[in-house]
């Protein structure tokens, strides 16, 4: 990754855990439970997102730590609920035990409704501390919540859900699965740092098309590395979606094919990026997420 994207990082992660800052004795334990999940490594691609379309906007990339913030935290309280035993019943996330093995499922639960109500909040701040305007922040509330919402990253998991133990499930119904449960929250990523740089409908609609391709291609990617990772690259159990019986790229495409087809989706998605004249930390991190190994 370029130098631009290791310094994007680290300006994020150093402004992560101001949130966890403050709470009181008594309900210590969720703040605890809420920061074990977030402070859990990952590779914080919806921030970085967030921060390089921005920046490509020409906007000033401070401005848009709330918005990726935000988006993490809704992308953690994801992740926090997909591993309880009532979704996908997952013990370990990014090589460590899962946050309901570690507090259990009621503050696990807990944990990512309190992330989920976090990131509205932390967008509202941004606006009250001057970071950027009202119409600003209303239209940042708008897109996440629409996004990662039932129509949304939740709707793609209600599918996820329908289609346990169906092998038979086609490519348009993953497509469209994955479209939702993991593009839909990209996509916020994507259009959040176009609306905090003040962005022209043209890079909207841009940044929206690089994120339908690269979304897709993200998830593609991830079924293959769980047929050909382990648990030390990945950071989590490998082979699950076989075991249970699921439908994957990789069953309906095969390796060879479905890495073939994530070249193809990240070139498209990187057409898209001409919008931008400061496009260049972009494309290398596109090119980054296609040729990942975890």
């Amino acid at each position: 990754m370029t130098n631009k994207i290791k310094e994007l990082a680290d300006l994020f992660e150093n402004h992560l855990y101001e949130y966890f800052g403050e709470y009181l004795q008594e309900y210590k334990l969720i703040f605890e439970s809420m920061e074990y999940s977030v402070k859990n490594g990952g590779k914080r691609v919806r921030p970085l997102l967030t921060m390089l379309f921005c920046d490509a906007c020409g906007g000033d990339v401070k401005t848009a730590l709330p918005m990726a913030q935000a988006v993490e935290f809704i992308h953690t309280y994801s992740l926090i609920h997909d591993d309880l035993p009532c979704m996908d019943n997952d013990d370990y996330r990014r090589g460590k035990p899962s946050n309901h093995k570690v507090y259990g499922e009621a503050f696990a639960l807990l944990a990512g409704d309190g992330l989920l109500t976090a990131a509205f909040e932390l967008i509202s701040k941004g606006c009250i501390d001057g970071l950027y305007d009202s119409a600003t922040a209303i239209s940042g509330v708008s897109a996440l919540s629409a996004l990662a919402g039932s129509r949304g990253m939740i709707g793609g998991q209600v599918i996820d859900l329908l289609n346990e133990n169906n092998p038979n499930a086609d490519f348009e119904n993953l497509q469209l699965m994955d479209s939702l449960k993991t593009g839909a929250l990209i996509e916020a990523a994507c259009v959040l740092g176009c609306i905090v740089a003040d962005a022209d409908e043209e890079k909207l609609n841009a940044a929206r098309c690089f994120a339908q391709n690269i979304g897709l291609a993200f998830q593609i990617k991830d079924d293959v590395l769980d047929v050909t990772s382990s648990l030390e690259k990945l950071g989590k159990m490998t082979g699950s979606d076989t075991q249970n019986g699921k439908s994957t790229y990789v069953t309906l495409l095969g390796v060879e094919k479905c890495q073939a087809l994530v070249e193809r989706l990240t070139d498209e998605a990187m057409a898209s990026l001409e919008a931008f004249d400061n496009n260049g930390a972009l494309k290398a991190y596109a090119e980054y997420l296609a040729h990942r190994e975890s």
